[in-house]
């Protein structure tokens, strides 16, 4: 499995849009794309204005599919003019029992 965690930080005002945005693609990913797992979107605890975006695809190939979808250039479409990011926190593959 593939998995990331990335940071955006947004301006006040926009936190309650950033959400709707990012809880819509998450919804619309999962729906739509096979290869998309998990999908959470996080507030940080102590910064109001920073969110994580959290999620898993069965492999890069899968993400690459995810990346180049409707979902994920509408969500950069809107997001990209309140939010700063994303900032890439970890990126990698699950390591397998059988390692």
């Amino acid at each position: 499995m593939y998995q990331f965690v990335v940071s955006f930080t947004v301006r006040p005002e926009h936190r309650d849009d950033f959400v709707r945005v990012a809880r819509k693609t998450a919804q619309d990913s999962l729906a739509n794309e096979p290869g998309s797992l998990r999908f959470e979107v996080i507030a940080d605890e102590e910064n109001p204005d920073l969110y994580y975006l959290n999620e898993v695809y069965r492999d890069l190939d899968a993400f690459n599919a995810h990346a180049t979808g409707p979902h994920f250039g509408a969500f950069f479409a809107e997001a990209t003019a309140y939010a700063e990011g994303p900032t890439w926190l970890m990126k990698g593959n699950l390591v397998s029992e059988q390692a």
